[in-house]
């Protein structure tokens, strides 16, 4: 995935006649002096990707390209992605966050380029939504571009940022509905209340993003896409624009802070133990702090608890005990327009022990091309069940990108035991095409250290015992495989024992897991891949993988995930990675 290229004038096809007409009509009016008042940043980056920036060593969109002395825009970009990670200027966050003498001239310098370049509707960055992205960049670290700066370049970047308000105050309804369209309009309000002359843009715009917060969040606190990164990009725009409109002494609406205390628990829900997210339905686990300090900031408190029956948060599952949880996906991927990065992980889970995650999910492979990002949508990247290597929800035969042929859960029933506390999920995805239905049961002791499961495939009505003997006949009465499967984070060491009868797992922290079964399936320990944002390439892992064939109308496989005997109760795990090394792959 690496690159080296680096040209002159990486955008040289520039952006459409549309867009340059939209940004000559911007420019069209008085251009903003100044700000009402010194802006405060919220966006917060990280110095060792400042510290990488500053090096020459751009890392966008999953591709390292490696050339010092060459700025920013002169770099090639190797795809789409690439290109729109520059353009909507999240690196000047890290800028910030390195913060020396470098770093601010860096800054300087790519911003003042951007503008000769592409203030005037050329390049790709001419979306509503990398718009909105990034001039809440721009506005957010004005004093780190402004202070140094000649007058010629402050009175260039004000008019740029004067032509982008006005662009986006045209051109929000345009932006896809969803995180995109909260980016464009955050960025509206942002620039509203901070420039002079443009007050009268931030009452349409607060309207509209509140409207769109009632549309967007639905009842339960999630979005559609069901995806936990993406949850926690829309509460953080929603966060940041609530906070603007206080401290200048503006009325959020009660729509947008309704959903906001709706949002709330829902991120709770999909919090692990080490305080990443989820990862699910192309998420990741967000960047470390970020979701405990948007909920801190935000100043939503948890709601009194209420036992493990709840309904599920935006279709996921969350048990806790001790220093261990388990967040499974229990509802269908999502459909329609959300769904285009829907993955068919339907009962699939994630464990997290302490700050160690333990079992995952593959992960997003988009940033790793479109050969990977199929394959980690399937459901064998998922730590679930998968039947005869057919993923629970399948693409449509037209083609396209959404999964059409999705799994539906049949029943959910949380409850607490007097052993700790427990799920009972099934789904129907290969009711039609194998006659079996999916349940997964789960228990988690009160302290955290042992977990059940129990997979069970069973037909359950005469329409799918007839189509499972046709397959059943079809196979020669042979059965129809599956296999369960329980990725490992690549920081987990698993080692097989006990004769091929148990698999231990060790965490940096020093805590042992092992796992066992019960039933006739064959144990086995897999290579396997952790797709994560920010590497060049996929992570080598392992997973440990419960393989058999269902002959019978009903098959049951029992395991268990437990701590070692003598691992203690409470372990000082204090030793953690660099989160940002592009050399590590």
């Amino acid at each position: 995935m690496a690159s080296t290229r680096a040209g002159k004038g990486g955008f040289g096809a520039g952006g459409g006649l549309a867009a340059r007409f939209a940004v000559w009509r911007a420019s069209r009016g008085p251009v903003a002096q100044g700000f009402v008042s010194s802006p405060e940043p919220r966006s917060i980056g990280m110095f060792a990707r400042g510290r990488q920036l500053v090096a020459g060593n751009y890392l966008f969109a999953g591709h390292l390209i490696e050339a010092p002395g060459t700025a920013l825009w002169e770099v090639d970009p190797p795809d789409a992605d690439f290109a729109a990670e520059l353009q909507g200027f999240v690196w000047l966050d890290d800028l910030a966050a390195l913060g020396d003498a470098q770093a601010r001239a860096k800054a300087q310098a790519w911003t003042a380029d951007w503008i000769a370049r592409f203030g005037r509707g050329r390049g790709p960055g001419w979306t509503p939504d990398l718009t909105g992205r990034r001039v809440i960049r721009w506005i957010n670290h004005a004093l780190f571009l402004l202070n140094g700066a000649d007058q010629r370049a402050n009175t260039a970047y004000y008019a740029a940022l004067t032509v982008q308000t006005r662009y986006l105050a045209r051109h929000w309804p345009k932006a896809a509905p969803g995180l995109p369209r909260f980016e464009a309009l955050t960025g509206l309000i942002y620039a509203g209340l901070s420039l002079l002359g443009m007050e009268a843009l931030v009452g349409p715009a607060t309207a509209a993003l509140a409207e769109e917060a009632g549309r967007e969040v639905d009842a339960s606190g999630g979005i559609a896409t069901r995806n936990p990164e993406e949850l926690l990009e829309v509460f953080t725009l929603l966060n940041w624009a609530a906070q603007a409109l206080t401290e200048t002494g503006r009325t959020v609406p009660e729509a947008h802070l309704a959903a906001m205390e709706r949002m709330a628990p829902t991120l709770r829900t999909l919090r692990h133990a080490d305080g990443g997210l989820a990862r699910f339905h192309g998420g990741g686990t967000g960047d470390e702090g970020r979701l405990d300090q948007a909920l801190a900031s935000a100043g939503v408190r948890p709601a009194p608890h209420r036992g493990h029956g709840i309904p599920p948060a935006m279709g996921f599952v969350r048990l806790a005990a001790g220093r261990t949880s388990l967040i499974m996906d229990a509802a269908a991927p999502p459909g329609g327009r959300a769904g285009r990065s829907g993955h068919a992980s339907t009962l699939a889970i994630e464990v997290t022990s302490g700050r160690r995650p333990l079992v995952v999910n593959c992960g997003s492979g988009a940033p790793f091309g479109g050969e990977w990002r199929r394959a980690g949508r399937a459901t064998p990247s998922h730590s679930t069940l998968c039947l005869d290597g057919v993923s629970s929800s399948r693409f449509g035969r037209t083609g396209g990108d959404v999964l059409e042929d999705r799994a539906h859960v049949l029943t959910l029933r949380q409850m607490d035991t007097d052993k700790g506390h427990a799920v009972h999920c099934a789904h129907d995805g290969w009711s039609q095409t194998h006659g079996l239905t999916h349940a997964r049961d789960l228990a988690l002791s009160h302290d955290g250290r042992h977990i059940a499961g129990v997979d069970l495939l069973i037909a359950l009505n005469p329409q799918g015992r007839a189509q499972f003997e046709r397959v059943l006949t079809a196979s020669g009465l042979k059965g129809v495989g599956f296999a369960i499967r329980f990725h490992l984070h690549p920081d987990a060491d698993a080692t097989l024992d006990m004769g091929g009868n148990a698999i231990s797992v060790a965490l940096r922290s020093g805590e042992i897991w092992v796992f066992r079964h019960d039933s006739n399936a064959t144990l086995a320990l897999e290579p396997s891949v952790y797709l994560e944002k920010g590497r060049l390439r996929p992570r080598a892992t392992k997973q440990i993988i419960l393989s058999g064939f269902a002959a019978q109308i009903e098959t049951r496989i029992g395991w268990t995930l437990s701590k070692a005997q003598d691992t203690p109760l409470a372990i000082r795990d204090l030793d953690r990675d660099d989160p940002f090394d592009p050399n590590l792959t």
